[in-house]
């Protein structure tokens, strides 16, 4: 069980965005920080304050990951040819629970996390549990038959308010989905606009 998980809704407000698109943020009501003062935390960033928030923003999408696990994705993404920015998103969207996420198995990318955790998931046919296992281009990620009727998944299917990107082929009436490719941050559906330049610019200055 993701230990943020209760408390996923307390990112959108610490951001003031509703970074995954959902209709159920209270951003969609209030746009302030949690707590007292947070209608009061609106002053302008610096330098340092915007790449700590883009960091922040990335982080909380893909389900609140810690520092360490964070900065070792970045740690890869420095060490692969190309772009690093554009490495970094590849990277995030290659972790299982982020491609069970896209692939729309489950609502969230919390319940993503724990739904692999739980062994509900198989890549190339075996069972696999670890949400940062790291698909590969041509990989096939299903959902195992006996966990197929669960009513969070076939809910998850039906979700209007997301599409499975194109670099993700899903077939939902088999709870089967194909990594086609290794996405760039154009081809990802982020709900508000994230900056892996400024995340980027974060770690190479500290």
């Amino acid at each position: 069980m993701t230990k943020r998980t209760s408390a996923k809704y307390k990112i959108d407000r610490r951001m003031g965005e509703n970074i995954w698109g959902r209709a159920k943020s209270p951003v969609n009501r209030r746009e302030y920080g949690p707590g007292q003062h947070g209608q009061r935390r609106k002053g302008k960033l610096s330098d340092f304050g915007l790449q700590l928030r883009a960091k922040q923003k990335l982080k909380g999408h893909y389900g609140d990951l810690t520092e360490k696990q964070f900065r070792r994705i970045y740690a890869d993404a420095v060490r692969i040819k190309g772009d690093t920015g554009e490495n970094l998103i590849g990277l995030l969207e290659s972790r299982l629970d982020a491609v069970v996420y896209r692939a729309k198995f489950v609502a969230t990318v919390f319940a993503a996390r724990q739904f692999v955790n739980h062994g509900h998931v198989t890549v190339n046919g075996k069972r696999v549990n670890i949400p940062s296992y790291r698909v590969k281009e041509g990989d096939v990620v299903e959902v195992r038959d006996r966990s197929k009727q669960i009513a969070v998944v076939l809910e998850a299917t039906q979700l209007a308010e997301r599409d499975v990107p194109d670099y993700i082929e899903a077939d939902h009436s088999k709870l089967k989905a194909t990594f086609v490719r290794k996405p760039g941050l154009a081809d990802v559906p982020f709900a508000v606009q994230m900056e892996p330049n400024l995340v980027i610019e974060f770690y190479a200055q500290n």
